[in-house]
């Protein structure tokens, strides 16, 4: 069957990847992908939120399913849009997607159901705000802008000072737009973070190899939080016990409390946890594959993931085998100079050619066009995401630390620890 995918990023480019491997793809499709995608699929000028355009597009083409994957059109309802004309779509539907498009929404929701996570308030304006935050609380405090703010709309403030100034950039400078209109202050939770994705239908939750993701734009963790610089696979402070913890009190019980509250999640399900001394919490959901966790996650699945997504789709996941290989996998962003603050596109990007026949590593793009003389340019902060896999972590870090060397671009920025938890394990 042909397939649609709705994106343009390094996650996107994980899927579609991933779809090429399966034996059922046929023709495949990318809205708007990017200059890497497009060696692997035909890519259409449609933008993501163009749900008509897309709908129509999918209905000319004859598209057999479609992959959303992006936050903004899920929470925008475009799941609703496709299933309203019978199509076929892998996502949650715009019920489903607040569980991400909304942070006061997922900790309510915890909160009922019992789900654990950090404790935390909620304000719709800034002084009820400040006001709770010169109140008896202890620092450091976490500030979350409610809606969506690319991965970045986080602050971790150290002290009042720290957090008055947050309060009034998220609530009334609106550095992260019309996401700050609500505001989650949260209690700040210390141990070792770990990103867990899992494929669910409604009802049955299966989930993937673990991950960890770098968030700080600079080295020990400093900086900046951006969508990401970087991510390794497996965990190896996620054991086979934190797992069978989290299914019982995380994991199933979400899915069942969305399905209790007539929201049954179809699609990619993904659990921000901290592992804390007093046992996992959820920092987040996420409605899809997180960026960069994809590209070190779905390069080490050895399922069809068209098989898994149409199970989710029609409710059966019960009925298919999830299966990863025994191997790690580490992916090193490379980032335009100044992000996540102001960066410069259209750098000419060089030593793409080295990944061409590569088995185990990988160049997926995440913010790359054309240029007029056709060469590949940079087109966003995060630019490229340089996997390799490898038998262990250690040896996939190797891999992914010397397969970026080959890349450059003038201005061209990396991490140089991704992955050093690795050594503490």
């Amino acid at each position: 069957m042909d397939i649609l995918i709705v994106g343009g990023g390094g996650r996107e480019h994980a899927i579609a990847r991933s779809v090429k491997k399966s034996a059922r793809a046929g023709r495949i499709y990318c809205a708007p992908g990017n200059a890497g995608i497009s060696e692997i699929a035909e890519c259409v000028d449609i933008r993501p939120m163009e749900f008509d355009r897309l709908v129509a597009f999918a209905k000319e083409k004859n598209i057999g399913l479609t992959i959303v994957g992006m936050d903004d059109p899920l929470v925008g309802g475009i799941v609703d849009a496709f299933e309203k004309e019978g199509l076929r779509v892998f996502g949650p539907d715009k019920k489903a997607a607040i569980i991400e498009g909304s942070k006061a929404f997922s900790k309510d929701l915890m909160k009922k159901y019992n789900i654990p996570t950090a404790g935390y308030e909620t304000f719709d304006n800034a002084d009820d705000a400040r006001g709770y935050i010169d109140g008896d609380i202890s620092y450091p405090v976490v500030l979350k802008a409610d809606g969506l703010a690319l991965g970045k709309g986080v602050l971790i403030c150290n002290d009042r000072e720290e957090a008055h100034a947050g309060i009034s950039q998220i609530m009334e400078e609106k550095k992260f737009g019309d996401a700050g209109n609500r505001l989650v202050v949260e209690e700040f939770l210390t141990g070792r973070e770990v990103s867990v994705l899992s494929f669910v239908d409604g009802t049955t939750i299966k989930t993937m190899t673990s991950a960890q993701d770098h968030k700080r734009a600079g080295d020990g963790d400093t900086g900046p939080n951006t969508g990401g610089m970087g991510t390794f696979s497996p965990s190896p402070f996620y054991t086979d016990e934190i797992h069978n913890i989290c299914m019982k009190t995380i994991y199933q019980p979400t899915v069942d409390a969305m399905k209790a509250e007539g929201r049954p999640f179809r699609g990619v399900l993904f659990f921000g946890l901290m592992l804390t001394g007093k046992g996992p919490k959820v920092l987040e959901y996420n409605a899809r594959f997180g960026d960069p966790e994809a590209q070190v996650v779905l390069p080490r699945l050895e399922s069809d993931i068209l098989d898994i997504m149409e199970a989710c789709v029609d409710g059966r996941l019960d009925s298919v085998d999830l299966k990863f290989a025994d191997n790690a996998a580490v992916c090193v962003v490379v980032a335009s100079g100044g992000y996540p603050g102001h960066y410069e596109k259209g750098k000419v990007i060089t030593g793409l050619d080295y990944f061409d026949g590569k088995e185990n590593e990988f160049c997926f793009h995440a913010g790359t066009a054309f240029g007029a003389d056709g060469s590949v340019v940079t087109n966003g902060g995060r630019v490229l995401g340089i996997t390799a896999v490898g038998a262990d972590l250690k040896s996939a870090r190797s891999l992914a630390y010397e397969a970026s060397g080959h890349v450059s671009f003038e201005g061209a920025m990396k991490r140089s620890d991704i992955g050093k938890a690795i050594d503490e394990a």
